[in-house]
């Protein structure tokens, strides 16, 4: 599924127009990259947590010629579903 279709979906169930739907799927994932940006998680009752991580600078290698070097520090994003969801997933 990508952007396009979560679109469409929402469209589709609240009944407002395809414009109005883009604008508010675009809202919400601004709003979701500013509050990680920003440092803080992000948490969606029933859903799951997004969580902003740093990554420490660490050795690596290339597995196809061996050759060993630097991996720079980075910020990652890591999702946790909630228990509820993870249970239901899983039955």
């Amino acid at each position: 599924m990508v952007k396009a279709d979560v679109v469409r979906r929402v469209r589709l169930e609240t009944g407002i127009s395809q414009g109005e739907a883009e604008d508010l799927i675009n809202e919400l994932l601004e709003i979701m990259r500013q509050t990680l940006e920003s440092g803080d998680n992000l948490m969606v009752t029933n859903f799951g947590l997004f969580e902003l991580k740093d990554k420490v600078a660490r050795p690596g290698r290339d597995p196809k010629s061996k050759v060993e070097h630097r991996i720079d520090a980075r910020r990652v994003i890591s999702f946790h579903p909630a228990k509820t969801w993870r249970e239901e997933l899983n039955q």
